[in-house]
């Protein structure tokens, strides 16, 4: 399904933009297509210095989203804490960390198995 991967890629490249937008640290992006065991086709991963920055990152890659795709996220949590904020998308999740909650759960760790790509911001 050429045009389902397309939109899948278009839609993670533009939530890295949203990130790089509010200086999102350390963005990964992990294609998990090839696993049969997957919640979704990609995920992006991002950390903060803050709980601000962490909910203003989120914020920007729905608003960059909205606007390149008109696509509003399946669901979205953990706004309250600003600690960890999902947004999903189905095929593309992002999760934006504080650092030391990102190291803490190690996704990266978990889906080790994807092929990991990630993005520089020479």
């Amino acid at each position: 399904m050429p045009e389902k991967n397309g939109a899948v890629d278009k839609l993670a490249d533009i939530a890295i933009h949203g990130m790089l937008e509010k200086k999102g640290h350390n963005i990964v992006k992990i294609d998990l297509r090839k696993l049969t065991s997957a919640v979704t086709d990609v995920m992006v991963i991002c950390h903060g210095d803050s709980d601000r920055q962490v909910s203003a990152i989120a914020d920007s890659v729905i608003d960059e989203v909205k606007k390149a795709t008109g696509e509003n996220p399946f669901s979205k949590e953990g706004y309250t804490q600003g600690e960890w904020v999902l947004v999903d998308y189905v095929n593309v999740v992002v999760h934006v960390f504080k650092k030391d909650i990102r190291e803490y759960y190690a996704i990266e760790d978990l889906w080790a198995d994807g092929i990991l790509q990630e993005i520089t911001t020479d």
